[in-house]
């Protein structure tokens, strides 16, 4: 195809203000994933876009395998409030009240 330029699983972007950590979700307007790479401010790096990833999660919450996931970008966790937050994918594994991770695969949801 003429038109393809890449795959889309991990797209090279500029950190957002404030840099990236490398293993940390980043939300740039709609783009949401997870980082490859520490980068600067500016800095280009990979933002993964697919794959199923361990984030930290709202310890006091319990995710089951199918449920819909969001990132808090101000707490910096996944929880499964929709309202303020950024959907980052669906949990792949079930997370117990309490723990501190659950396994989520990046992007859209068909339901």
């Amino acid at each position: 195809m003429k038109n393809f330029i890449q795959p889309g699983d991990a797209i090279d972007i500029p950190a957002p203000a404030g840099g990236v950590v490398s293993g940390a979700a980043v939300v740039v307007g709609s783009l949401v994933g997870v980082a490859s790479s520490t980068a600067a401010e500016g800095v280009t790096f990979a933002l993964q876009t697919n794959g199923v990833f361990r984030m930290p999660k709202t310890s006091a919450l319990a995710i089951a395998i199918g449920d819909k996931v969001y990132w808090d970008n101000a707490a910096k966790v996944v929880n499964k409030t929709a309202s303020g937050n950024t959907l980052l994918g669906t949990a792949v594994e079930a997370a117990a009240n309490p723990s501190d991770t659950v396994a989520v695969k990046l992007g859209a949801t068909t339901v």
